[in-house]
């Protein structure tokens, strides 16, 4: 990593822990700074705050104390998760303390280019390709995924030299506090109103995920969905090179025609061939397709890799078989808009869905048309009543309400027959019965192979 200067004898404060707000500590400190870590859990319930101190850290939990201000910290280091309405950003920033979030961090130590993939949808599925592709042909160093994937940006950066790659995917969140942040390559996988609790109006959410090219020039690319006219009409405002992708039309980027994936006339594969289903997953290959061209990967390389990609975990994730049916774990798709895109990869008269989880207070009535024609649903969870009677609209005839993920995978096999897909996307969040949609969609998993013992 680069030896910045920038921070030396400088007092920052870190706001929030978590995995990034630790690899944030870690690196102020290595650059020398004076750092005050600030968590709202208490210490004896917080080992990362335990683990800080014990390196000389200062540590101040049980709260988020407003007089931590009156001392002359120089810059916050904010954890991504915790809005601005907090009273203490409110206070720092009206202090003109620079707010920052640690991908700004990782950008200013980063010997490598650095590839930034953000959108409200495909995030994690688009940076995951790109990482494969990355690596697909290459001869030195690696793409390194960094980010919201996982792995803490900042820490990733100290990890990486001059040869690698770091394959950044980004939250709205994390794009709010970057100052100087400038990726080589860009990409907006496409744009959908979300996080409104956490930024107030759609306007504002956007904007957020705008700032990714905000410090870009025309020798940096960006790569957009061109089949969203918000984003074609964005495009009109930045200074980096545009690089459209689209599943619609023929464009001087990435394209899908004819059954057929291209970039710039260049066949690469049958969309068939994919290792993933769904029109989504075309969306978020040609994305990578740009960036590994782009880079000068081979087309044959990347047909190779995106054929054998079967998947992140909880993304239209294949499971596995049993008795000639096929079982995908999308427990990510925590709103509609997911579910729907989930949908449009199967035959919807060989297709159960299992869906279900926390009430937000909304209905399911665009969901409908996307339910037409199921074979069957299996409902759990806050919204299993809600979901029955989108499923009634819809026509569907096998309808059954059962407890909970491990459950529903029951009902759905004992009325399943060969060649049938079992899909969970549930449309919903997970917090009424799971802690996270990982742990609804490992429980899933979990049933299935269960269910795969019980019928051998």
């Amino acid at each position: 990593m680069k030896k910045i200067t920038t921070y030396e004898n400088k007092k920052i404060l870190v706001l929030g822990l978590a995995k990034s707000g630790v690899s944030a500590a870690r690196l102020l400190q290595e650059l020398g700074a004076l750092v005050t870590v600030n968590d709202f859990k208490q210490f004896d319930q917080n080992p990362d705050a335990q683990d800080l101190l014990s390196l000389g850290i200062r540590v101040v939990t049980g709260g988020h104390p407003i007089e931590l201000l009156d001392e002359d910290f120089s810059m916050v280091v904010k954890n991504p998760g915790i809005p601005y309405t907090n009273t203490l950003v409110q206070k720092a920033l009206e202090k003109g303390l620079p707010v920052l979030t640690e991908v700004e961090l990782a950008y200013q130590v980063a010997e490598c280019p650095i590839i930034g993939i953000t959108g409200t949808n495909g995030k994690t599925t688009t940076t995951t390709m790109i990482g494969l592709l990355l690596n697909a042909d290459r001869e030195s160093g690696r793409a390194r995924l960094a980010g919201n994937i996982g792995f803490p940006a900042s820490q990733v950066a100290q990890e990486s030299d001059a040869s690698d790659e770091l394959v950044m995917e980004l939250s709205s969140f994390q794009l709010m506090g970057i100052d100087t942040f400038k990726p080589e390559i860009a990409v907006i996988t496409n744009l959908y109103e979300a996080h409104l609790d956490y930024h107030g109006t759609r306007e504002d959410y956007v904007q957020a995920k705008w700032n990714l090219q905000m410090n870009m020039t025309a020798s940096e690319y960006l790569i957009l969905n061109w089949a969203q006219e918000e984003l074609r009409q964005l495009s009109e405002g930045t200074k980096a090179t545009i690089v459209p992708f689209s599943i619609e039309e023929k464009v001087p980027g990435a394209y899908f025609s004819n059954g057929s994936l291209y970039f710039k006339e260049d066949y690469i594969m049958e969309a068939s061939e994919l290792g993933v289903p769904g029109s989504h997953n075309i969306e978020n290959a040609l994305a990578a397709i740009a960036v590994a061209k782009l880079k000068g990967v081979s087309s044959e390389a990347i047909r190779e890799t995106l054929k054998n990609f079967t998947g992140v975990p909880h993304r239209t994730q294949y499971v596995g078989e049993l008795h000639g049916r096929r079982f995908f774990n999308d427990s990510k798709a925590t709103n509609i808009l997911a579910t729907e895109k989930a949908l449009s990869g199967f035959e919807n008269k060989q297709l159960i869905l299992l869906a279900g989880g926390l009430d937000r207070g909304n209905d399911f009535d665009e969901l409908v048309p996307f339910l037409t024609g199921l074979k069957g649903i299996v409902l759990f969870g806050e919204t299993k009543d809600k979901l029955y009677q989108a499923a009634v609209q819809a026509g569907i005839t096998k309808i059954v309400l059962t407890e909970n993920v491990e459950t529903a995978v029951k009902e759905a096999y004992d009325f399943s027959e060969k060649n049938d897909t079992i899909l969970l996307s549930p449309a919903c969040a997970s917090w009424d019965q799971y802690p996270n949609f990982e742990i609804r969609g490992e429980k899933f998993m979990q049933a299935f192979q269960l269910l795969k013992q019980k019928e051998k």
